[in-house]
């Protein structure tokens, strides 16, 4: 069923859990997150970014979820890191997502507040939830791209004053992730100490961009098949589950899915190269993106929570 995020993300803010949102480009991707939904009897998070709504058209992507959304599972279709302003009011009036994100983080302190508290009440008229950010996540992912040298972390101080001016129902933070696959050059370290006082002075769900693990054995299998992802490097289970614990409450991954997705289709070519037909290749995408995700749910805390 399609439902707002705001009970959903509350939920995982009291219980201490957070909530998968995966990033979708096809009816492959859509499919997978939900079946493996399902079977973990997790609630779901299914989000669209500005290059996905290029690509697959916001109509079709939004028909493809709503037909998925008759699961017995609640599922929320949200709009991923919209930078742009005016797409994202755009998204709000045509009403099709539950919830949206902007992006304000690379703007000053005020215009961020400002541009942010006018999209929180435009959205809530519709009754559709806005995720904020603050500080900025290295990496590049779509139209995103953060220099390193120019990534600076939340301070909680400001998280704490933007949460209350602007009234957004989530907060999106950097505390060390990057956005893509290649995060870190040693392992990770998120810096769970700022974690922690952003949680205590804002209380509201928060959101963890560029959280991808890039897990060894999916890095090797899509080695194994031809992909140049040697110094790939993702965020350590470990580092994840303590996030959660600090305060963490939606976590979104896109890279572990296209790695899979790449591995999978690379794959099943390679095997039968007279293989012509779509059916036969981008069904074992599907499914190894479902383990991923059921992998995700899991470690996130939310199976069994729908």
């Amino acid at each position: 069923m399609l439902v707002s995020s705001k009970q959903m993300l509350q939920k995982a803010h009291t219980g201490n859990y957070a909530v998968g949102a995966f990033n979708v480009n096809n009816l492959e991707m859509i499919q997978a997150i939900v079946d493996a939904a399902v079977t973990e009897k997790s609630p779901v998070i299914i989000q669209t970014s500005e290059g996905a709504l290029e690509y697959g058209r916001v109509d079709y992507l939004y028909a493809m979820v709503k037909v998925a959304a008759q699961a017995k599972v609640p599922i929320a279709f949200h709009l991923d890191h919209g930078k742009d302003f005016k797409l994202v009011k755009a998204m709000i009036k045509l009403g099709l997502h539950t919830s949206v994100m902007f992006d304000g983080s690379s703007l000053p302190f005020e215009q961020n507040i400002r541009k942010t508290t006018e999209l929180v009440r435009l959205a809530h008229k519709k009754k559709i939830q806005v995720e904020a950010e603050l500080g900025a996540i290295a990496g590049i992912e779509d139209f995103v791209s953060v220099a390193e040298r120019d990534a600076h972390l939340t301070n909680h101080a400001q998280a704490a004053i933007f949460a209350k001016k602007t009234g957004c129902d989530s907060l999106a933070i950097a505390v060390g992730t990057s956005h893509g696959a290649y995060k870190f050059k040693s392992s990770s370290r998120l810096d769970i100490d700022r974690l922690k006082e952003i949680k205590a002075s804002t209380n509201l769900p928060l959101v963890l961009h560029g959280a991808s693990g890039v897990p060894m054995w999916l890095k090797r299998r899509c080695l194994d098949a031809g992909c140049k992802i040697e110094d790939a490097r993702g965020v350590s289970d470990e580092q994840i589950s303590r996030a959660i614990k600090a305060g963490i409450n939606k976590i979104n991954v896109d890279t572990d899915l296209r790695i899979a997705f790449t591995a999978a289709v690379r794959q099943a070519l390679a095997t039968d190269p007279a293989n012509i037909d779509p059916r036969k290749y981008l069904s074992p995408a599907r499914d190894l993106m479902t383990k991923v995700v059921r992998d995700k749910m899991r470690l996130f805390g939310c199976s069994g929570k729908a």
